[in-house]
């Protein structure tokens, strides 16, 4: 069982590692200190577990086990925190379990076991549940690494085939994750103006009609205009005008 251990605190991260030492199938294939690094490590060692801690520097605990439910094979989420205060948002992460520090290694093993039996049959699970905390980041996955984008910064949201164009300040990059779900958790900053496209509501400028007699949007950032489905015409002028 491949583990990553991500804790901002060293001695959290050393009593763990000491505590898996016991677990005869448990091996620690990376640590981190933030978020971010632990996204990277999951993304670089596909562990079949990740303990987790939630009050993080940079991109919390929460945050994580959310991007998590996207990658693929999914890894379990055990968190393992001071402080018992999120369980509930905790699991609508998804987790496995909640460990409250100082770790018991009886717990452990449980949550271990509980891990097992999710990686014995897991299946893949986007976006967030429902009453979840939306994300600051979208993630995309690049040839093991991967890119945290913030979602302040992306300007709209493209599908295409089993994939979505996310558009933002530094380029482009590709996601795992389906339009419709990533409209559910980012409503209120994105709007939709076609079957395949979300537009950040801060990017909006104007709706033009085209030569061919077809409804555009001029983008405050995009380099063109893009095609505004005839249902999304009305929704989308009252949203403009309240901007």
């Amino acid at each position: 069982m491949k583990i990553v251990i991500a804790d901002d605190e060293p001695l959290a991260r050393e009593r763990l590692r000491a505590l898996l030492a016991e677990q005869p199938d448990a091996v620690v294939v990376a640590e981190a200190g933030d978020g971010h690094e632990a996204l990277h490590a999951c993304a670089a060692h596909d562990p079949d577990v990740v303990l987790l801690d939630i009050a993080m520097p940079g991109i919390d605990g929460l945050e994580v086990a959310r991007h998590l439910q996207a990658f693929e094979p999914r890894p379990a989420v055990v968190f393992c925190t001071a402080y018992d205060a999120h369980a509930l948002s905790a699991f609508d992460a998804a987790a496995v379990d909640y460990l409250v520090k100082p770790v018991r290694p009886e717990r452990l093993a449980s949550a271990l076991q509980r891990a097992r039996v999710l990686t014995a049959g897991r299946q893949r699970s986007d976006g967030i549940e429902e009453g979840g905390k939306r994300r600051t980041h979208l993630c995309a996955r690049l040839r093991g690494s991967l890119r945290l984008i913030p979602v302040d910064d992306v300007h709209y949201l493209q599908a295409e085939e089993k994939y979505v164009v996310v558009h933002h300040a530094r380029g482009e990059d590709l996601i795992e994750e389906s339009l419709k779900s990533l409209e559910d958790e980012f409503g209120e900053r994105f709007v939709r103006i076609h079957r395949n496209c979300l537009v950040a509501r801060h990017e909006l400028v104007e709706l033009k009609r085209g030569i061919d007699g077809h409804v555009q949007a001029i983008l405050r950032h995009g380099n063109k205009p893009l095609e505004v489905s005839r249902r999304c015409v009305a929704q989308l002028r009252d949203t403009i005008r309240h901007l």
